[in-house]
C-alpha cells in the first residue's frame, strides 16, 4: 500500500547511545537515533543524512566540519553507528539529521542536537587516587572523609569535572552542590568497572580563589556491616577514595587542570558514620563551616594520602543516574510511646527523610525507617540478615543553630512509616519530609482500564519497580539492596513495557559479564563480592537472565551492538549451563520461589522442571542471537540442545494420559509446573489440550487462585489467555481473598510484596507483581513481536469483566498505542502505529463484514482468524468498529 502524501518526514526527538545530549560519553562510534513523524498512514523512511560539527552553527552540508553522512539508503533510525574521524575527548559535537520518505522527498533539517565526549583513552592523566585513611576498613563508625583543594583563576571559559569517588561522592565547588545525581558513581563489581562522572561545571568556577571539595560515603565499596552477603569481606572492600580531574579552558585557548594527589587536605567530616544498612549518624556540631569555600583555614587538617587503585578499570557512567524525584509529606502522626513519634507518609518508598528541627545542641534525634508497625504501633525495622541491632536508622546530632535542616548522603531506605525519637516537642509536617530516591529512568507508557483493581495493580507495580532501581535492579530497597538475577528476569519485560530501560539495563548487562568467572558461570546476585556462584547455586532459572536480557534488547531496542559485544561470554553461560545437564535436566536449587503456604521460600515440587524449562527458553534465546549474528552453525548446535530439553522434560515430568506435569515431591497439582511448559512452547502438540484443560481445572477448584510463587505468576495469566481462558484469567486477576493481588490491597498494600501472606518480611519486592505484563500484552492487548517495536500486535484478548482498556507506549520508533472500550455488543478499537512499524491488528469479529475501518481507503483487506478480524496496517492512527463482538 502507498503512502497518501500529506508531508515529508520530519526527525525529532534526537538521542545518543539512548540518551539526550549525553556529557562525557566514552563510546568511540556512539549511536544515533531520532523519531521519524509524518502525518497521513503507510509513511516510510527511505534515506536519511546525518551531519556532526564542532559549532551548531556548521550544521550545514557547506559547513559540517566534522562528519556528513551523505544520503544513506536505509530505514534505520536508531543505532546509526557514527562513522567519521576518530573523535576527540572532552569535545562536544553538534548534529543534525534530515530523512527521505518512500516518495523520495526529502525533510527539512532537524533541530540540532549534540553529545559531548568524555576522557575517552586519554584517561584521568596525572590523577591519583586519595583517601583520608589507608585500604584497610575500619569499623562502619569512622567518619566521612572531607577533602578539598584550593586554587586560583584568572578567567573561565568552560570547565568539565570529572570524577569517581568509592563509593559515593557528593561533590561542591565554592560552597555550592556540583550536579543533582545522588548515591553517585554507579554500582558495580569494583574489581572489573569502576565508573566515573562528568560535571559542567563552569557555572560554579569564578576568577580568583576557588575550592574543590568532596565528601565521601562507603556504600558497597567499603561497607563494613556484617551481613550474610559478606559484602563486609568482598575482594574490594577499602576504606573510601577518590580520583578527579577538573579540566578549565579559559578564552586565550589554555588550560588549567586541578587533579587528586597529595596536595588536597583532608579531614573527618560531621558524618560520623554511615551504611547502606545500619544507617548515618551525623553530628552538626562537628561541620566545619565554610570549609568548601575560599578563605577558609585547613591548616590544622592532614595531607591527604595516596592509596591504591581499585583494580577495575574506570569508564565513563552511561547510565541514568539517582535522583531525588519527589518529596512526600507525611499524612498522620501517631504517638505510641512516650518520647516515640510514628510519621505516616501515606505510601512505601526507598529514600530517605529530611530532618527539619530547632533543639539545643547536642540533642539527639534518631529517624527509624520501616515499611509496617509492631502491634504495639512501633516502626518494625530488624534484619536477621545484617549482624548489627541497628537497622535503617538515621541519627541527628543538633548544632542548637535555630532552624537546622539535615539529610543522609550515603544511603537509602525502604519504607513507609518513620520512627522520631528525641524530637523535641511535637513534630509537625514540616518537620519530616520523604525524599523519594531512584534510578531517573523515563516512564514511557500509560495504562487506563475501566476496572479500577487493574489500574491499581500497574501503578503499584510500577512504583515497586521503580523503588528497586538503585543503578541495577534490586530485590528489595530495605531487606536486601541486592541484584538478584532471577527478581529481574521475571520483571524485565514489564519494566521495559512501562518505563525507558535500554540504558540501565545496558549498564547492568555489563555488570552480568563483570560476574562471570573462568567458568562461565554466573551468580545469583549481580554484582557480587563472592557471594552466590555456590550458596544458592546452581539456580538456573535466576541466571538464565544473561541470554534473556540479551535477546530482549534486541526485541525491544534493535541493539545489534550489544549482540555482538557480548557474544563470546554469553556463549560461555549457555555452554557452562549445557555441561551441566544430567539426563536431559537442569539442576536448580531455587524454583518457583515463595508461593502460597511456602513462606520459607523453595517450592516443593522438584526444581528441575523450571530449570530445564529456563534453561531451554535460554538456549533458544542464544541461538536467535546467533541467527541475528550470522552465525548459523553456532545456531544449529543450539537448537539441537534446546530440543534434547524438550525431550528430557518431558521424560522425566509429564504424564502423558493424563495431561500433566507433575514431580515426585509434589503435594498437590502444581500451576507452574503446567503453565511454563506452556509458555515456553515445551508441551507436545497432542497433550496441549490436556494440559490446558487440567490448569483451567485446578484454578476452578481452588476458587479462581493461583498457587504460584515468582515465576509462575508472570506466565499464568498469558496462557490461559493464550489458549481462550480469559475469563479465567481475570477471575484470577480480580480475585480479593487470598492468595492475590486484590488481597493485598485490601490490607493496605500501594506496592507489591514479597510474599502472598500479610506478614511477608518485604513490602517493595516486584517478583510477584508480573501480572501487569498481562495487563498491557492482553487486557490493553499490545505486544512488541521484536526489531525495536518493528512487528506490533494488537489483539486485546483480555477482556473479560472490563468495559475498556489503553496502553500509551513511547519506542525507540515512535508513539504506539491501543485504546478499546465495548459499549453493548459495539467494540472500538483505536490505534496508533509509528512509522518504520507494522502492526497485526486483531478486531473482535464474527465475520469480517462486522468491522469498519476508518480511513476504510487505506486499509488492507482483513482476514478471518478464530473470532478475529486481522488487519496488517503500516503506520497512521487507525480506528476499527465491530459491532458483533
Amino acid at each position: 500500500m502507498s503512502w497518501t502524501p500529506g508531508g515529508p518526514l520530519t526527525a525529532a526527538k534526537l538521542t545518543t547511545e539512548y540518551a539526550d545530549r549525553p556529557l562525557g560519553t566514552d563510546v568511540s562510534r556512539p549511536r544515533l537515533g531520532w523519531i521519524a513523524t509524518a502525518p497521513g498512514y503507510g509513511a516510510t523512511q527511505s534515506a536519511y543524512q546525518v551531519l556532526v560539527a564542532s559549532a551548531s552553527e556548521l550544521l550545514t552540508p557547506e559547513t559540517a566540519d566534522v562528519w556528513d553522512s551523505g544520503q544513506v539508503a536505509s530505514a534505520q533510525s536508531f543505532g546509526v553507528a557514527y562513522d567519521g574521524p576518530a573523535l576527540e575527548p572532552r569535545t562536544r559535537y553538534h548534529w543534525a539529521v534530515r530523512l527521505w520518505d518512500g516518495l523520495e522527498r526529502v525533510g527539512r533539517w532537524s533541530a540540532g542536537s549534540w553529545f559531548e565526549t568524555g576522557l575517552l583513552g586519554e584517561g584521568f592523566g596525572g590523577a591519583q587516587w586519595i583517601g583520608a585513611r589507608d585500604s584497610e576498613v575500619r569499623d562502619e563508625d569512622v567518619p566521612a572523609p572531607l577533602l578539598r583543594r584550593t586554587f586560583t583563576l584568572e578567567s573561565v571559559e568552560s570547565a568539565r569535572l570529572y570524577a569517581s569517588g568509592l563509593a559515593y561522592q557528593e561533590l561542591r565547588i565554592n560552597g555550592q552542590r556540583v550536579g543533582d545525581s545522588v548515591l553517585d558513581p554507579g554500582f558495580t563489581d569494583y574489581d572489573e568497572t569502576v565508573l566515573s562522572v562528568a560535571y559542567d561545571v563552569t557555572g560554579l568556577l569564578r576568577p580568583g580563589d576557588n575550592v574543590l571539595g568532596a565528601e565521601l560515603g562507603r556504600g558497597f565499596f567499603g561497607l563494613s556491616t556484617p551481613n550474610v552477603w559478606r559484602w563486609h569481606q568482598t575482594p574490594w572492600t577499602a576504606e573510601p577514595r577518590l580520583l578527579a580531574r577538573l579540566v578549565i579552558e579559559h578564552a586565550d585557548g589554555s588550560v588549567t587542570e586541578i587533579v587528586t594527589d597529595d596536595a588536597w587536605r583532608v579531614a573527618d567530616g560531621p558524618t560520623r558514620s554511615d551504611s547502606l544498612f545500619s544507617g548515618e549518624t551525623y553530628d552538626a556540631r562537628l561541620h566545619p563551616a565554610g570549609w568548601d569555600a575560599a578563605g577558609f583555614d585547613d591548616s590544622e587538617w592532614s595531607a591527604a594520602l595516596v592509596v591504591a587503585a581499585p583494580r577495575g578499570e574506570v569508564r565513563a557512567q552511561e547510565h541514568e543516574p539517582i535522583r531525588v524525584i519527589e518529596d512526600v509529606a507525611p499524612v498522620e502522626f501517631t504517638q505510641p510511646k512516650p518520647g516515640v513519634w510514628i510519621a505516616d507518609f501515606g505510601r512505601t518508598t526507598a529514600g530517605w527523610t529530611k530532618l527539619r528541627v530547632t533543639a539545643p545542641a547536642g540533642t539527639t534525634i534518631s529517624l527509624t525507617h520501616g515499611e509496617w508497625l509492631l502491634a504495639d504501633g512501633t516502626v518494625f525495622a530488624e534484619n536477621e540478615h545484617v549482624k548489627k541491632d541497628r537497622f535503617q536508622r538515621d541519627e541527628y546530632i543538633a548544632a542548637g543553630n535555630g532552624v537546622e535542616e539535615w539529610e543522609p548522603r550515603f544511603s537509602y531506605k525502604g519504607f513507609r512509616y518513620v520512627q522520631l525519637e528525641g524530637f523535641p516537642g511535637v513534630p509537625t509536617r514540616e518537620s519530616v519530609t520523604m525524599r523519594v530516591v531512584h534510578s531517573d529512568v523515563p516512564a514511557v507508557s500509560r495504562f487506563s482500564s475501566s476496572e479500577p483493581l487493574y489500574e491499581q495493580l500497574e501503578q503499584a507495580m510500577r512504583r515497586t519497580v521503580l523503588n528497586n532501581l538503585h543503578g541495577i535492579p534490586t530485590d528489595t530497597p530495605k531487606m536486601e539492596k541486592n541484584g538478584w538475577t532471577g527478581d529481574a528476569q521475571v520483571g524485565a519485560p514489564t519494566m521495559a513495557g512501562t518505563l525507558g530501560m535500554a540504558r540501565f539495563f545496558t549498564k547492568w548487562l555489563g555488570d552480568l559479564r563483570d560476574s562471570q568467572d573462568a567458568s562461565g558461570r554466573l551468580p545469583v546476585i549481580v554484582p557480587t563480592g563472592d557471594w552466590g556462584y555456590t550458596e544458592l547455586a546452581p539456580a538456573t532459572e535466576w541466571s538464565t537472565v544473561y541470554p534473556f536480557f540479551l535477546r530482549e534488547m534486541h526485541r525491544w531496542y534493535g541493539d545489534e551492538r550489544l549482540l555482538a559485544g557480548h557474544w563470546d561470554a554469553v556463549l560461555r553461560y549457555v555452554d557452562y549451563e549445557l555441561d551441566r545437564v544430567s539426563d536431559g535436566l537442569s539442576l536448580s536449587v531455587l524454583g518457583d520461589w515463595l508461593p502460597p503456604g511456602y513462606q520459607d521460600g523453595p517450592p516443593p515440587e522438584d526444581r528441575r522442571l523450571t530449570g530445564t524449562a529456563y534453561l531451554y527458553r535460554a538456549v533458544i534465546a542464544v541461538a536467535e542471537i546467533a541467527e541475528l549474528l550470522g552465525k548459523s552453525a553456532e545456531a544449529d548446535r543450539l537448537r539441537k540442545a534446546a530440543s534434547e530439553l524438550v525431550d528430557g522434560l518431558n521424560r522425566a515430568f509429564l504424564d502423558r494420559s493424563a495431561g500433566i506435569y507433575r514431580t515426585a515431591s509434589d503435594p498437590d497439582y502444581r500451576q507452574t509446573s503446567n503453565a511454563v511448559p506452556l509458555a515456553f512452547g515445551m508441551v507436545p502438540a497432542e497433550v496441549v489440550p490436556a494440559v490446558v484443560a487440567n490448569l483451567v481445572a485446578d484454578i476452578e477448584a481452588r476458587g479462581f487462585h493461583l498457587n504460584t510463587g515468582c515465576l509462575g505468576v508472570g506466565v499464568l495469566l498469558p496462557v490461559l489467555t493464550a489458549f481462550g481462558h480469559a475469563d479465567v484469567a481475570a477471575k484470577v486477576a480480580l480475585q480479593r481473598s487470598y492468595p492475590s493481588w486484590g488481597y493485598w490491597i485490601d490490607n493496605g498494600a500501594d506496592t507489591m510484596w514479597e510474599m502472598w501472606e500479610t506478614d511477608t518480611r518485604s513490602r517493595n519486592h516486584y517478583f510477584q507483581g508480573t501480572v501487569v505484563q498481562w495487563l498491557l500484552e492482553n487486557v490493553a492487548g499490545v505486544r512488541n513481536l521484536g526489531g525495536g517495536w518493528s512487528r506490533i500486535l494488537v489483539r486485546p484478548d483480555g477482556r473479560a469483566d472490563v468495559d475498556s482498556a489503553s496502553l500509551l507506549t513511547d519506542t525507540v520508533r515512535g508513539r504506539v498505542s491501543a485504546s478499546w472500550r465495548r459499549v453493548g455488543r459495539v467494540f472500538q478499537l483505536e490505534v496508533q502505529v509509528p512509522v518504520g512499524a507494522v502492526a497485526e491488528v486483531h478486531v473482535p469479529a464474527e465475520a469480517v463484514g462486522d468491522v469498519a475501518v476508518v480511513p476504510a481507503p487505506y486499509a488492507p483487506e482483513p482476514v478471518a482468524v478464530d473470532g478475529y478480524c486481522v488487519f496488517t496496517v503500516p503506520s497512521g492512527q487507525w480506528n476499527f468498529t465491530s459491532r458483533t463482538s
